[in-house]
């Protein structure tokens, strides 16, 4: 049986990797109030006189519609009016896009899944037709195909049985363009029932041809209890059918993820988002004085260290360029890559701020410049933060690293504060341990580490905290 646990560390570790995709189902919208297949043919149905309960193939109803009125007009209004509608975003369909995902595949016809992309600021390119797979659109953050159509095509949806009996020549391409990223990715199927015969097509095709050696894809499961039964019987039975249904998919390369309510399905992907997020890492700091045993040449080492750590160790360093710590972070960071044979885009991320702007500017356009690079930021560690104050030349706390240490808390980064390194980070260290202090939920992870963080000035020990603070937030 597949665990939540194993699933997150596994998916997580193909998202890093650029593997992963989403096949979305009917399931995934039905929070946002859509309609899924059976609502939505229920009341055609009822007018031709059929029962839906007697038809288990909805191919079948469809195709009973389009053949008793002759057209498909009534399929076609009702695709219009079920999906056309405006509705919002569900949390699941917000997290999934937000993740750095490239590949989308669903069979639903709203327009969830792009504007869930546009909502954060991804450019979509969406498939709908063949003609379109030929043609790559500029710029873009994530392909979405519509396998079955689109809501402002209703006349080209596919529903019926014929629709699907001729799906090769009316969308030729498609099943082959699922059939490489089946193979080549690893998918997680939200909201989908397996009862789609294209997709059923290209499970046994893949099956066919690769065997065994196919990717591990994963699936959620509402787990059957006894409050879905009417008696103790029928328990049994429907447990027995969903543990047949488990090792079937197996076979398919589809772990099966249970879950007690569909519910949880947020907090699951939740989970996955900060164990992504939480690969990159922000270093907030800087420092123009030197004191209290740390000189020039320790500040820099331990930046450089750090940094290089890090980039070792599979994550991704973002730099404010601080003055008198970033350059020891990018040399660390790049010493790492370049040893690994890495791509510097993927392990390091540069964010200097703009010298050339009026004070009246500054400030806004500042905060909204660490808004954007936080954002894509799980984990925010803090060291030194003085500068030289511009009227009198003394030293003085970073305000800019406070307002980082601001924007990281509310976006709920891991907070990792190096307090031992004294100025504004002992500030931020303080604020957090008393914080802990009241409630030990928060900042649990710093459990086995706030003394530590608070006391130790041994660069090698301060290195090794933070990176097995790190290493767990990520999930291995």
């Amino acid at each position: 049986m597949g665990t939540k646990e194993k699933f997150i560390r596994d998916y997580v570790k193909e998202i890093l990797q650029g593997n992963a995709a989403v096949f979305a189902g009917a399931g995934l919208s039905r929070s946002s109030g859509f309609v899924n297949w059976k609502e939505l043919l229920q009341p055609l149905a009822n007018d031709i006189g059929l029962n839906i309960e007697y038809e288990y193939d909805l191919t079948k109803v469809a195709q009973y519609i389009k053949n008793k009125n002759g057209n498909r007009d009534d399929i076609n209004n009702s695709i219009l009016s079920a999906f056309g509608t405006g509705v919002e975003l569900n949390e699941s369909v917000r997290i999934l896009t937000r993740l750095p995902i490239k590949t989308y595949w669903t069979t639903n016809y709203d327009h969830l899944l792009e504007d869930g992309l546009k909502e954060a600021q991804r450019n979509p390119d969406v498939k709908i037709e063949y003609k379109q797979l030929s043609m790559t659109k500029k710029d873009t953050d994530a392909i979405v195909y519509k396998m079955h159509g689109d809501v402002d095509h209703p006349a080209d949806a596919v529903l019926t049985k014929d629709d699907y009996v001729k799906y090769n020549k009316t969308h030729p391409f498609f099943r082959n363009f699922l059939q490489g990223d089946l193979i080549s990715k690893s998918f997680l199927f939200v909201g989908f029932s397996f009862e789609d015969p294209n997709l059923n097509f290209v499970l046994d095709q893949i099956r066919l041809v690769m065997d065994e050696n196919i990717h591990n894809h994963y699936c959620f499961v509402k787990k059957i209890n006894t409050t879905d039964c009417k008696n103790e019987e029928e328990f049994q039975g429907k447990e027995t059918l969903e543990t047949l249904r488990e090792e079937y998919l197996k076979k398919y390369g589809i772990q099966t993820v249970f879950v007690d309510d569909y519910k949880e399905i947020p907090d699951i992907l939740k989970e996955v988002e900060a164990a992504v997020l939480a690969n990159n890492v922000f270093i907030s700091g800087s420092a123009t004085f030197y004191d209290n045993g740390w000189s020039k040449e320790r500040v820099e080492k331990l930046a450089d260290k750090l940094a290089n750590e890090l980039v070792k160790a599979g994550f991704k360093v973002t730099s404010g360029f601080g003055l008198g710590i970033g350059s020891s972070v990018i040399n660390g960071a790049l010493k790492a890559i370049y040893a690994g044979n890495k791509h510097s885009d993927d392990y390091l991320r540069l964010k200097p701020f703009s010298q050339n702007i009026n004070a009246e500017e500054k400030e806004a356009k500042h905060t909204q410049y660490r808004e954007d690079f936080l954002k894509n930021n799980g984990v925010a560690i803090f060291m030194f933060g003085n500068k030289k104050d511009d009227l009198s030349g003394e030293k003085v706390l970073s305000n800019g690293c406070r307002q980082e240490f601001d924007i990281a808390k509310a976006k709920g980064c891991r907070i990792i504060p190096i307090g031992s390194t004294g100025d504004m980070a002992e500030k931020i260290y303080a604020e957090v341990k008393s914080e802990h202090e009241a409630d030990r939920s928060k900042y649990a992870y710093l459990d086995n580490y706030m003394t530590l963080l608070g006391t130790e000035t041994d660069i090698d020990k301060i290195v090794d905290a933070v990176l097995e603070i790190v290493k767990i937030q990520r999930k291995g």
